[in-house]
């Protein structure tokens, strides 16, 4: 064997040992957690962007692609889960390797998909084409699509590649996001009382999109969660690792307990209890298998709520990237004609979900499967309870222009998603992911920069917007979080001090986008009623106008609503300087 070969077999070798080893830590099973005080996390707020309606243009239906495969092109290979977001994709490619008459084709793609659902395996199989295309530069690109949320605890693979002599590159342009499928699911009075999920256990994948989920939404109501899957704390939401998401739905469905040690306030009481998965976070097929096989859970919340947290990702090499310009604006131009397609014509999504059961190669789930529940359903459970299943979006170029913040000035959503969610993995997990790799040092917009360009003053098919109604008030309540912004005495002018608070409320709103915003004014009780009433308002007023100044394409006319409450809903006694702190408070109710 030479030695280059020897020193490849070395790194990949390391690289299974440094994933493995991290799988097993983080399960549980070799070495036990330091016993760690669970925590009250800021609230998470995504950014908000498409998730409603639109005017839609014409778009005319294009000739569908073929199934004899083209065999011509610059070769590239695409590794996926099984994820409706990637509809688009599937039409652009015309089955799992670019066809005649697809778009890839037509822009000298030959694209092979491949299904993927373990990430660490993305994550080796990126280090491992990095160091073929070191050796051959002639080697077929990698590209893997993952959950956008999920790309900063992905990013820890950067220490690999870079030994490599590379790094971490994303393709500027998102073919889809989920749209409900991935979700939290639990007990129904979790709905009306998220206090009930206290010392109840949810079943993920740790440190990735459906987590995040739950995190969201108990950061929205206050509630603390236990970082430490191994040990059990009443006062908080705990978690429990699955392999995958499939897993973590069956570990729901079969109820086979786990033995832990239970802790309070971060120490061992030296009792071992039994915990058993009360609630999983999951996407489709596994919602679908939950209310099949089993329910008895709702869904508390999903991505379309939080309709900007989890945009289908594409991430490569630098070192592919670098070399392959044209190649990655055919496969965007590829993807763009192809999510118009998708989202204009019910014959191309039909096609779009045929290729995608041949890809997901699942026998038991043709293309009618994968059409309904990208579509999204409410369908009986095994109790009778009716619940929302599926639920994914395709997207278009300008769609992506909206997500990167590239149209007329917009908020660029992905980068508030990614810091949102890389602050909250870091500071839950700071042995697994004690960093993680800035955004800007992966993400580069030139492409799409250039491409924006080039369609300036030509007719596209428009980005969807989400639309509110001034006059619809929130009905369902989703999460309700109290936020001390600091205002001057007696006034409903900002102290420097709240800046940080706003800006973090701003992240929290934007990653919410479909949701409606009540801001709810509340003082203490010192001064005349009709005083406080209306400062109140004024207070509620001040945020609400905050928003809409910094970001008119997320905080659209009718998303915020003000409510005026002046002193009398104190949540302390207004006899301690402390109690009237605690009621001079701003309130954030999110909800459809």
């Amino acid at each position: 064997m030479t030695t280059r070969g020897k020193i490849v077999i070395g790194l990949l070798l390391v690289l299974a040992a440094y994933f493995g080893i991290n799988k097993l830590i983080s399960s549980g099973a070799v070495f036990q957690k330091a016993e760690t005080q669970s925590v009250l996390l800021n609230s998470i707020e995504l950014p908000t962007q498409a998730g409603g309606t639109r005017t839609n243009l014409a778009v005319p239906l294009a000739p569908l692609p073929t199934s004899t495969p083209a065999e011509k092109g610059t070769p590239v290979t695409w590794e996926v889960m099984a994820w409706n977001s990637q509809m688009g994709a599937m039409l652009a490619n015309g089955g799992p390797r670019s066809t005649e008459g697809s778009a890839m084709a037509a822009n000298g793609i030959d694209m092979q998909i491949v299904r993927q659902d373990d990430v660490a395996k993305m994550q080796a199989d990126l280090v491992k084409n990095a160091l073929d295309l070191q050796n051959n530069p002639q080697t077929p690109g990698l590209i893997v699509s993952i959950m956008g949320d999920g790309l900063p605890a992905f990013s820890a693979v950067q220490q690999q590649l870079e030994k490599a002599g590379t790094g971490l590159q994303i393709l500027p342009y998102s073919p889809g996001k989920s749209f409900g499928e991935d979700k939290l699911m639990g007990p129904k009075e979790w709905l009306d009382n998220p206090k009930s999920a206290l010392g109840k256990t949810i079943a993920c994948y740790l440190r990735d999109g459906d987590q995040n989920i739950a995190l969201k939404w108990c950061a929205d109501n206050g509630l603390k969660v236990n970082p430490d899957e191994t040990t059990y704390d009443p006062e908080a939401v705990n978690f429990m690792a699955a392999s995958d998401f499939l897993v973590a739905a069956e570990k729901y469905i079969l109820g086979k307990p786990e033995q832990r040690l239970k802790v309070v306030k971060g120490r061992s009481t030296g009792v071992k209890v039994d915990v058993v998965a009360d609630a999983v976070a999951t996407w489709t097929p596994g919602d679908v298998n939950i209310a099949k096989q089993k329910g008895g859970l709702v869904n508390i919340v999903s991505t379309k709520d939080y309709s900007n947290q989890m945009p289908n990702i594409m991430v490569t090499t630098k070192r592919w990237y670098a070399a392959h310009e044209k190649e990655v604006q055919g496969i965007i131009t590829a993807l763009a004609v192809a999510g118009d397609q998708v989202k204009s014509h019910p014959e191309a999504l039909q096609r779009a979900a045929d290729i995608s059961s041949e890809v997901y190669g699942d026998k038991d789930k043709p293309g009618s499967y994968w059409l309904r529940y990208y579509k999204g359903v409410s369908e009986a459970d095994r109790t009778g309870e009716v619940v929302e299943l599926g639920g994914s979006k395709a997207f278009n170029f300008a769609d992506n222009l909206t997500l990167f913040g590239l149209d007329n000035g917009g908020t660029n959503i992905y980068a508030s998603v990614y810091k949102t969610f890389g602050d909250v993995q870091s500071r839950l997990y700071p042995k697994e992911l004690p960093s993680y790799v800035p955004l800007e040092q992966m993400l580069d917009l030139s492409i799409l920069r250039k491409l924006q360009a080039q369609y300036k003053g030509k007719t596209i098919a428009p980005a969807e917007q989400q639309q509110f109604a001034a006059d619809d008030e929130i009905r369902q309540s989703v999460s309700r979080r109290a936020w001390n912004i600091a205002f001057e005495t007696g006034r409903s002018a900002f102290t420097p001090a709240a800046e940080q608070d706003l800006n973090r409320l701003f992240d929290d709103l934007v990653v919410a986008g479909r949701l409606k915003v009540a801001v709810h004014g509340h003082t203490d009780n010192v001064g005349a009623a009709a005083s406080n009433q209306q400062l109140s308002e004024q207070r509620a007023l001040a945020v609400k106008s905050w928003l809409e100044a910094k970001s008119r394409s997320s905080f659209p006319d009718g998303r915020v609503q003000v409510y005026a409450h002046g002193a009398l809903e104190p949540v302390a006694a207004n006899t301690t300087e402390d109690g009237r702190a605690k009621n001079r408070r701003v309130e954030i109710v999110l909800g459809n």
